[in-house]
């Protein structure tokens, strides 16, 4: 393509081949880190519902209130990391070079990766002020239910099961949980006396109303109170007793009850009420950090441009490091400034814009340095020092003395 084609009617062709590069990477990395970030996730649940097959089923609902979740904390990664990607894959081809020897500036050629940066800002705005607030108040909802939603007649060895106030416990089980050797159950009895059942094995059947589980105990004893009260010593051979499988319990409070629980629209009426559920301070961090959070996305573009180019001359990884540090820190100064709002320590308003502040002027500072000299920024220099230093104390180290052949 000629220079007359960039400069004339070759710009949105540009444009689209940018973008083009840019899609792939970014919906590759926003899942595989959404994908990861959920299947951890899954693995602890399953294993904290495992007593109940019915709790299952609440597996996949709290999975997929948890994507709003994990989207907010992935997208300014996997958008850093595919705009790293086709910036080295532009710089390794040499085809930033031909872009800017045909008369397009650097901020020419970053333009379309910085409306990508307002589209998801916008798209992250609405994730962290409407879509979170929501499936984090479901989340919770779904996860008491599914805290209460009983035993469902099925136990592993070694599990306990703790409901309603009975405890249900066994050394070993078959594979299907219904055959239990070494029982111990302590629960309430018809009169709210606490008793305890010990058994060598036990079989436990469902019943056919689907409500309560019929347990048959066999070589044990049975420890509770008389009618006055004293204690009561029985040993069986033999003993068939019932206990109920519990309901799902409701939630027991409704939304609000916490800041992060708020929409962007009611985090400002809460601050505005003369009562509000929280202190106002925290609702202001917390909307701040919100919009800080949103903000910083159109700012990756000019971090990762330097960094990027800065991997020509062999500081891949090191660019990589230091990028993954900044989004870090980044994300902790805003903890921290909503940490120290909440507390009092210091006002709403600076503790989350400050940060903003200095890192957003941190990636324009980059940016602009290395528009004369792409790639050539402070800090492709400081890490160039680094391995020069490192290299010359490798050089330095006495090399081993080779063992001589006896």
């Amino acid at each position: 393509m000629s220079a007359k084609d960039l400069q004339a009617g070759g710009l949105r062709l540009i444009d689209r081949y940018l973008l083009r590069l840019l899609v792939w990477p970014l919906v590759g990395c926003l899942g595989v880190t959404v994908v990861a970030l959920l299947l951890e996730r899954i693995l602890r649940l399953l294993d904290a519902l495992s007593q109940s097959s019915a709790r299952f089923g609440y597996v996949s609902q709290l999975a997929v209130n948890l994507v709003p979740h994990y989207l907010g904390l992935a997208l300014p990664v996997a958008f850093f990391v595919a705009l790293f990607i086709v910036i080295v894959k532009l710089s390794d081809g040499s085809e930033i070079d031909a872009l800017l020897a045909s008369g397009q500036s650097l901020e020419r050629i970053a333009a379309p990766f910085l409306l990508v940066g307002l589209f998801l800002a916008v798209f992250s705005l609405g994730v962290f002020g409407y879509m979170q607030p929501y499936s984090r108040y479901t989340y919770r909802a779904v996860m008491h239910a599914a805290i209460n939603a009983g035993w469902n007649g099925r136990l592993a060895g070694g599990a306990f099961i703790d409901d309603k106030g009975s405890l249900l416990t066994a050394d070993s089980a078959d594979m299907a949980g219904q055959r239990l050797t070494r029982v111990f159950i302590r629960r309430l009895d018809a009169r709210g006396q606490e008793e305890i059942i010990t058994a060598a094995s036990a079989d436990l059947k469902m019943d056919p109303d689907g409500k309560t589980i019929t347990m048959d105990l066999r070589e044990g004893r049975r420890i509770g109170h008389d009618a006055t009260g004293a204690y009561r010593n029985l040993a069986f051979s033999s003993l068939t007793t019932q206990t109920p499988l519990a309901a799902a319990a409701a939630l027991l409070r409704d939304r609000g009850g916490d800041e992060r629980e708020l929409t962007m629209g009611e985090l400002v009426k809460q601050a505005k009420s003369p009562h509000p559920v929280v202190p106002k301070a925290t609702l202001m961090s917390e909307f701040y950090g919100r919009l800080a959070r949103a903000a910083f996305l159109p700012f990756l573009p000019m971090l990762a441009f330097p960094l990027g180019l800065a991997s020509k001359r062999g500081n891949r990884a090191p660019g990589l490091v230091i990028a993954g540090v900044l989004l870090l820190a980044f994300q902790h100064a805003l903890l921290l400034g909503q940490s120290m709002a909440s507390s009092g320590k210091i006002p709403p308003f600076p503790a989350i814009w400050v940060p903003f502040g200095i890192f957003a002027g941190l990636g324009l500072w980059l940016f602009i340095g290395s528009r004369t000299r792409p790639g050539d920024t402070p800090v492709s220099r400081t890490v160039r020092r680094i391995n020069n230093l490192v290299a010359r104390l490798v050089r330095a180290l006495p090399l081993p003395k080779k063992r001589q052949a006896a």
